[in-house]
């Protein structure tokens, strides 16, 4: 008795010892960090804008005032009533502060806005800035202040103050990751890593007047992003008395339009894939493994700690300790195969919204190149159109003025100073055509030298192999050119049916899984036989109606990684669970599309046409019914066209809604019908257009009317 009381008296001494550390560690995090805001002092900093909210019947925000950080702080305020939970975490990854908030799923980010040196960038390049973006960065940053400041209940700690600094951060950290700089990263810590199941992608079309049968200018703005989360697009037209003027989308964190129009012109933006990034293998000293062998010398690595803070339980935060190394030529992991280095277009750069507020801001065709000129944004195919019928595109990048006569497609030597690039080439240099004689230009996440009619296509031996330019075809592409590309005078209904379009083209990967399956053998299996049959009967649409469209994507779609590396594997195994599946669920191998395709959001459950790959694009998460729940592809498309005289008109459509978070608000699904109907609204973008469809009409703070 007396071992088994000393047992438990040990035990307890064990637990209070246990819970005085972590007292201890809780108050001595709590006592290093910053005291808390003044929120008084935060709401009050309101007084200094002047500034109208008001909202449609669609609830979208329509932000009025009188200079642009007037409608940068109401944007502000807009859009986090709307989605501040998501506004808050990307300004506390942006920080690299979110393992706090979230615990270790927050930590990789963390560690990488740490190991970017985002911070750095910003507070080099951020005083740097032009006052009058400076003020409008502020501006966005005071309205989400105010926001939080009223709703203590919603506040992550350490959120506020917001600064412009840290809005700037977020376009520092984020752009890399378009192109692709987070897949090097994957592929150098894990070889082999799992990739994501649903492709991605985007289309932007550009259609002139001569190609038009009104003599009307079109441009459709179509990115694919995923519904919800920091790139999730939310919209909202600003209206400044300093020229400020802008439709389109916008992304949780940032103050500009990203694409859309204004008042001259407008743009769309695809995703594109040159190769931006290099990876050395780097040489360590075998007697110190603080050093790096480079030109035949060891030199020491720029060694920093990144002590990210990681929430544990409750209040209890612990400090994580990481070392983090720099080499000369960039960042540096080290790995349980190789120590690398890496290097990406945009480092150090801290201009990107500076390039964002100028395109916003250009009121013709040459001040919206000259913003493109300044060469802040790393990446992105730009498609652009203006209300006096020119037309464009951009296959635009950062290209590194790389050494010619190497092979920059795999891991370069770490031994080699020559091999460390130091600049970029000329915006002259950029793959770019503008007013085609074929009279339309588009992308769809493929090659630029498919961008246009043939007689003014790019050619690929004007651009150096150095440059790593994709030459890659989706069906996407495909259908544009069968499409938009074989009509020499487009009419508004078929520019609005060619993006619905929900077909796969006989030269797309799809077609060809469809073709090795009718090749196999079916063995005596007489699923496989009879999937064959459906298959062999398949249009290659997918409405809602079409018995085949399930069977043919749940087959293809796992096979998407291994054709976009240009393979094509054995399709029995892919096909024979895509039978079990439908079986199971369905009862049948050949349900409905519309069965099986669903966009669910808060009690509306609706079938959508569309699929992978398709211009209208749907991707689908499969859930524990067999249906597939929407959950990227299509989200705000917009339509903008300009007359024969100039006038401009625009509709869009969002997936769910202007409230993206808040399912109580009659504004969190009353899109989706149309969407799934394929329908849109207007964008009533003049105030003459939006006379008599105000619903709210309010300023940031106050009571709404």
């Amino acid at each position: 008795m007396r071992l088994i009381k000393r047992i438990g008296l040990g035990a307890l001494a064990l637990v209070g010892l246990a819970l005085l550390v972590a007292v201890g560690l809780i108050v001595a995090d709590q006592l290093a960090q910053p005291p808390a805001p003044d929120l008084k002092a935060l709401i009050a900093r309101e007084g200094a804008y002047h500034v109208r909210i008001r909202r449609d019947a669609f609830g979208v925000p329509h932000v009025l005032g009188a200079t642009d950080a007037d409608v940068a702080f109401g944007l502000g305020y807009a859009q986090s009533e709307d989605d501040f939970a998501t506004v808050q975490d990307v300004a506390l990854a942006t920080r690299g502060t979110l393992a706090a908030w979230k615990g270790e799923k927050g930590a990789t980010t963390d560690y990488l806005v740490r190991l970017m040196r985002v911070n750095e960038a910003v507070d080099a390049g951020y005083p740097k800035l032009p006052a009058d973006l400076r003020a409008v960065l502020q501006a966005y940053a005071d309205g989400v202040n105010d926001y939080g400041a009223r709703h203590p209940d919603k506040l992550a700690p350490g959120l506020l103050p917001l600064t412009g600094q840290d809005i700037a951060a977020g376009f520092v950290f984020k752009t890399p990751f378009f192109y692709g700089l987070d897949d090097t990263l994957k592929k150098l810590t894990a070889p082999t890593p799992k990739r994501a199941a649903l492709p991605v992608g985007s289309n932007g079309v550009a259609v002139a007047p001569s190609r038009a049968n009104d003599g009307a200018t079109r441009l459709l703005v179509n990115s694919h992003q995923p519904y919800v989360g920091p790139v999730a697009w939310y919209e909202a037209v600003l209206d400044s008395g300093q020229g400020w003027h802008v439709a389109g989308g916008f992304f949780p964190g940032s103050p500009f339009m990203l694409h859309g129009h204004n008042a001259h012109l407008g743009w769309a933006n695809t995703v594109n894939d040159p190769d931006l990034v290099d990876v050395y293998r780097l040489t360590v000293n075998p007697a110190d493994k603080d050093q790096y062998r480079l030109d035949g010398q060891w030199r020491n690595f720029d060694k920093s700690d990144a002590a990210i803070r990681v929430k544990l339980l409750g209040p209890l935060i612990i400090r994580v300790h990481k070392k983090m190394l720099w080499s000369a030529h960039g960042p540096v992991l080290e790995t349980d195969h190789g120590v690398f280095a890496f290097r990406y277009a945009g480092m150090g750069e801290a201009r990107q919204a500076l390039q964002y507020y100028r395109l916003d801001k250009a009121a013709d065709m040459a001040e919206w190149r000259a913003a493109m000129a300044l060469q802040a944004l790393p990446s992105i195919n730009y498609i652009y159109a203006d209300e006096r019928g020119n037309i464009g595109y951009v296959y635009n990048g950062l290209f590194p003025d790389r050494k010619a006569g190497v092979d920059w497609t795999g891991t370069l030597p770490g031994d080699r100073s020559d091999l460390i690039w130091h600049g970029y080439l000329p915006f002259g240099r950029v793959p770019q055509i503008w007013n085609p004689k074929s009279g339309f230009v588009f992308n769809s996440n493929n090659t630029p030298f498919m961008a246009t009619g043939d007689a003014d296509a790019l050619k690929p031996a004007d651009f150096p192999a150095a440059m790593g330019i994709q030459t890659n075809m989706t069906n996407r592409a495909w259908r544009a050119l069968e499409t938009f590309g074989a009509d020499t005078h487009i009419s508004a209904a078929a520019f609005r049916a060619y993006k619905f379009d929900i077909a796969y083209s006989a030269r797309s990967d799809m077609a060809k899984v469809v073709g090795a399956v009718l090749a196999l053998d079916p063995r005596g299996d007489g699923d496989i036989a009879k999937a064959q049959g459906v298959l062999r009967a398949w249009d290659r649409r997918t409405n809602v109606d079409s018995r085949a469209a399930a069977l043919a994507v749940l087959t293809a779609v796992p096979l998407a990684e291994a054709l976009k590396d240009g393979r094509l594997p054995d399709v029995r195994p892919s096909l024979s669970k895509a039978i079990a599946t439908l079986k199971a669920h369905f009862g049948r191998i050949d349900p409905t599309w519309g069965q099986v395709n669903r966009i669910i959001r808060g009690n509306v459950d609706l079938a959508i046409d569309g699929g992978s790959d398709t211009y209208r694009a749907v991707y689908g998460e499969a859930q524990s019914d067999g249906r597939l729940k929407a959950q990227g592809g299509d989200t705000l498309i917009m339509f903008v066209t300009w007359d024969r005289a100039g006038k401009l008109t625009s509709e869009s459509i969002h997936q769910f809604g202007s409230a993206t978070l808040d399912a109580a608000s009659p504004h969190y699904a009353d899109q989706t019908p149309l969407f799934a109907a394929m329908k849109t609204k207007p964008v009533w973008f003049t105030e003459a257009q939006l006379a008599g469809h105000i619903r709210e009409d309010y300023v940031p703070g106050g009571r709404r009317d």
